[in-house]
Formats: C-alpha cells, sequence, structure tokens
C-alpha cells in the first residue's frame, strides 16, 4: 500500500466541561450545566486511538490549545491579572467565561479542510484552519489550530498551509465536519463533496430554527485555494430541515471512505440529482470501481434517531486485509433501529464487513462522536514519513499520554469550577508536561 488515511485525533483538554454553547447541537444542549468528567473523556479518546494503532490504521494526536483563552476576556473589558479576569468575567459574564474555557478543540474534523496531494494540481497536501465563525468560543480555535497543523506537518516540500478564510459571514468554514472524499485508494485522485448550509446571497432556503454554519462561497475558496479540479467537487447543500433536527455538520448525517457513502435520504437538498451526478462522475473516472451508496430511508432510521445515536457520525476504516470496519459509539448499539441499520449495513453488498462499537460517551454527550473527534490526512508514503514524529500513535507514546492523563486531569469539572484559579494553573502545568511528550516545545509559546 503507497497510500494512507492518517486519523489525527483531537486529545480532550483538562478543561472538557459540558457548557451548551453550540446552538443547533442537541447533545450539548441536553447535557449543559451537568458534571463533566475530563479524565473519563480524555481516556476514552485516547483508548480510541489506540485501538485504531492496533488494528494498523496511522494514527496520530492534535494537541489541545491553552485554556483558558484570557486574550478573549481580554478583549471583551476584562482586565487585572489573571485570576481577577476569570472572577469577573465569572460573575458578570459566564457564558463569556465558558467560551474562553471551551474544550471543543477536541473535535479536530472542525480543525481544517485537508486536502490530499493526488487532487491538488501542485501536487501538495493543502491544509486551510477553519475560521469557525459560527460560534464565538470555536472561533478563536482558528489560529491556534493552524499553528499546531504547521508544527505537525512542516515540511514545505509536501505541505502546503493556508490561512484561514475571512473572518466573515460571507466565508463561514466549519472544517473537515462538512468534507468528504471518495477515492479508489488514498493515493490516488478522488472526488470531493464540500457540504454547505447557506449563500452569501441569501439564495437557499433556510434552517427555520438552527443557524446553518456553512456558506457556499467557503468552500468554493477552498477549492481555488486547493487547487482543485472543479469537475471533481461536488458543492451540495445541506438539508434546512435536518438542520432543524441538529444535523449543524454533514458528518452527522452522511460517512464516506475510499468507495463507500453511507448517508441518510434526507441530508442534501436535490439528493437524487445530486447522488446521479456523484455516481456519474465516479464511472467516467472509475469505470472498473464500483461505488457504493447506502441510502439510508427516514422510514428504517427517522433524522432524530440519526442524530441521537450518531450513526453516521461512525468512522468507516479499511483494515490491513483491504476490508471496511465501521467504529461506532456504543449509543448505536443500543437503539434498536440504528443498530438494525448497521446489520444490514453489514449484509448488503459493499466492502463493509466489520463493527466496532466504543464507550465515547463524555464526548457524545457534548455532541461529538467518533467522526468529529478525528481529522483524516490523506497521505502517501513518503508524506506520512515527512510528518513530525512526535505525535504519531505508539505503545510508548500511548502509555506516556495515559500517564500524563491520570496525573494531571480532574475526576470531576462542573461549570462553578471555571472560576476556580486552580484550575487554570492545573491546565497551564499540564500543557507544559505534555509539549515535551509529543516534542513539540514551541507549541505552546506563541500567545
Amino acid at each position: 500500500m503507497s497510500g494512507y488515511e492518517l486519523n489525527i485525533d483531537g486529545l480532550v483538554s483538562p478543561c472538557h466541561n459540558y457548557a451548551g454553547l453550540a446552538a443547533g447541537n442537541l447533545a450539548s444542549a441536553q447535557h449543559s450545566g451537568q458534571i463533566a468528567s475530563p479524565r473519563a473523556a480524555a481516556l476514552q479518546g485516547l483508548e480510541k486511538m489506540w485501538q485504531l494503532h492496533q488494528l494498523g490504521i496511522p494514527q496520530a494526536v492534535m494537541p489541545p490549545p491553552l485554556r483558558p483563552h484570557l486574550p478573549l476576556l481580554r478583549s471583551l473589558g476584562f482586565d487585572g491579572h489573571d485570576t481577577a479576569v476569570l472572577r469577573s468575567a465569572g460573575q458578570h459574564a459566564p457564558e463569556l467565561l465558558a467560551a474562553a474555557y471551551s474544550a471543543s478543540s477536541m473535535w479536530a474534523a472542525n480543525s481544517a479542510t485537508v486536502s490530499a496531494s493526488a487532487d491538488s494540481q501542485n501536487r501538495l497536501v493543502h491544509f486551510t484552519p477553519a475560521n469557525l465563525i459560527g460560534n464565538l468560543h470555536r472561533r478563536i480555535e482558528a489560529q491556534e489550530n493552524g499553528h499546531a497543523l504547521r508544527l505537525i506537518f512542516n515540511a514545505d516540500k509536501h505541505f502546503q498551509h493556508h490561512p484561514a478564510l475571512p473572518a466573515s459571514r460571507a466565508f463561514g468554514d466549519e472544517g473537515a465536519a462538512n468534507h468528504t472524499r471518495l477515492c479508489p485508494d488514498h493515493d490516488q485522485p478522488g472526488l470531493t463533496i464540500l457540504t454547505y448550509g447557506y449563500t452569501k446571497a441569501g439564495t437557499t432556503k433556510a434552517p427555520k430554527h438552527f443557524p446553518a454554519r456553512h456558506s457556499l462561497e467557503a468552500t468554493e475558496a477552498i477549492i481555488r485555494s486547493h487547487q482543485l479540479n472543479p469537475d471533481d467537487c461536488f458543492c451540495v447543500q445541506q438539508h434546512p430541515d435536518s438542520i432543524d433536527l441538529g444535523v449543524f455538520h454533514n458528518d452527522v448525517i452522511a460517512v464516506g471512505h475510499r468507495n463507500l457513502l453511507l448517508i441518510h435520504e434526507q441530508a442534501w437538498c436535490d439528493q437524487p440529482h445530486q447522488l446521479q451526478r456523484l455516481q456519474q462522475r465516479w464511472q467516467n473516472r472509475y469505470p472498473d470501481i464500483p461505488l457504493y451508496i447506502e441510502e439510508i430511508s427516514t422510514q428504517a432510521l427517522s433524522v432524530e434517531s440519526a442524530v441521537s445515536s450518531y450513526l453516521f457520525n461512525s468512522q468507516l476504516l479499511t483494515l490491513t486485509d483491504g476490508t471496511m470496519l465501521l467504529l461506532a459509539p456504543e449509543e448505536v448499539q443500543r437503539q434498536p433501529a440504528s443498530r438494525d441499520v448497521v446489520d444490514n449495513l453489514l449484509a448488503a453488498d459493499n466492502p463493509l464487513q466489520q463493527v466496532l462499537y466504543m464507550d465515547l460517551r463524555q464526548s457524545m454527550n457534548n455532541g461529538g462522536g467518533p467522526a468529529c473527534l478525528r481529522l483524516r490526512v490523506p497521505l502517501s508514503t513518503t508524506e506520512l514519513a515527512a510528518m513530525h514524529s512526535g505525535v504519531k500513535m505508539s505503545a510508548t507514546l500511548y502509555q506516556q499520554l495515559r500517564h500524563w492523563i491520570e496525573q494531571h486531569y480532574r475526576d470531576q469539572l462542573a461549570p462553578a469550577d471555571l472560576q476556580d484559579p486552580l484550575l487554570m494553573q492545573e491546565i497551564q502545568h499540564a500543557l507544559e508536561a505534555l509539549a515535551p511528550i509529543l516534542k513539540l516545545p514551541t507549541l505552546y509559546t506563541t500567545r
């Protein structure tokens, strides 16, 4: 094999908490104000990474940013020494303190959009950090994510890094959570699916209850800057009714990998036509390789059940023997309708042959499943070797991170704890200890 899909997972931050900050994310709202367990969350995420490594799938770690984000609070008029800033924000604007303490960077699928070198005219792997302008607590991640990705993918010979798109609603960009790549293999040219929720001109039907987050203009800008072939790119609109039911990103209702696309029938507008276009382009490109599209009906699985189980937020993975595995949250197994869908998929004529259920409850309660936690990076053998090795999963790194989490993370964290100045100190000490583990000495020196 000369091509790989690296999964780089967000390492859950020591400030993992349930603040309910994201409009349209039903799980986040449902668990707002509850007590979270940062240690359990980080260990659950680490176990998923370790499981993929043991299956022979390239796996790496995306480090958490420094929190609280004091520059945000200071820019909003809270001044004085750090402890005074926390105390004042907690007393007068607790929602802003929660935004500054957000651990949402754990969902690395929103960190950037990545294009394979095989798809780009200049044959480089392209990275554009998402601007995430739809939510205050997330838009502060754009610069941090760009910095981390530059350190991890630091060979100019292979990787090209772009700045985030302008921080304007006209270019709202939620990253790879709205990006799917289909291809025969990861080092071969593929088809790029970019899902948007609205247009700058307001010409699309809008959801009624929750905001659409990703613009058509952002997808068009990515196509240009990543030097992609427009004929191999499909800009499709999220179904606004599904957004109102909690489908805030496309990866809540569709997942694709190589030549398999799993998609709910209410994922896109004009979906029959879009799928026909996709199938036709694939057949023109790869006449000898089938494209399997498994469209799940509302009768088989309602949108509400898809959202609550996060079936489509599972990971599709190619194992070393060439077969595909679905890594799904345990919630899928516990819900009869979603479990029946998986059983039917396994019995159908497609490459999927196995399912693995994992406990990711801490992340799920905050609105992020397996696919949210990872950024997919298609790489050749040479490109994989050229990236920073300190973040690649190994038995040694797994043990180091497990010990680090157990040493530095609180067992419980409530919203009121965000005013505790000791929490800020604990996080700073933890990240000071993390940087040498990942061999990234300049990771936290830019603020």
